[in-house]
């Protein structure tokens, strides 16, 4: 493959399948899909006055450990575990990698471990969704953990194009 062509495969999405929602449609699907608007917020993804916690670290391992608390709600069945796996991998990593992006030796080592924070946290998203798919009773819990992914996936995409 030459650069040019390397090149040209950065630049678009991994995809090509011509139903893809469109960037600008996105918020039309996710509506559709989770429904209303508004989210109740759950207190431990907020401090005690129920404030958005500000500190990157302490926020995405608060969302870790509410997306441990999540899973362990869910019935287990085979496809259920799996799910349960994948969503807590990710919803964990997170933190994780996070944690190892500020202990970065080099902006390039900063950079890697944002993007995959970023990767995560919309992997993260994608299994909330197949188990509010699966679970309909807990698709309210889902939501708000959702919201919460969807809001760390943009920090990290600010973050990443700084």
């Amino acid at each position: 493959m030459t650069n040019d062509e390397t090149r040209k495969n950065d630049e678009g999405p991994m995809t090509n399948y011509s139903h893809s929602p469109r960037q600008d449609d996105a918020g039309h699907w996710e509506n559709e899909f989770w429904g209303a608007q508004n989210v109740s917020q759950t207190s431990e993804l907020h401090d005690g006055g129920g404030k958005r916690v500000f500190d990157l670290e302490e926020r995405t391992a608060r969302f870790g450990e509410a997306i441990i608390r999540f899973a362990k709600k869910i019935p287990q069945n085979p496809v259920n575990n799996r799910l349960i796996s994948q969503l807590v991998g990710a919803g964990t990593s997170v933190g994780a990698n996070y944690c190892e992006a500020d202990d970065g030796v080099s902006k390039k080592d900063f950079k890697n471990k944002i993007a995959t924070c970023k990767k995560e946290a919309r992997e993260t998203k994608f299994f909330l969704r197949m188990v509010a798919t699966a679970e309909p009773a807990l698709k309210e819990e889902a939501r708000v953990l959702w919201q919460e992914a969807k809001e760390l996936h943009l920090i990290f995409c600010a973050i990443w194009r700084r």
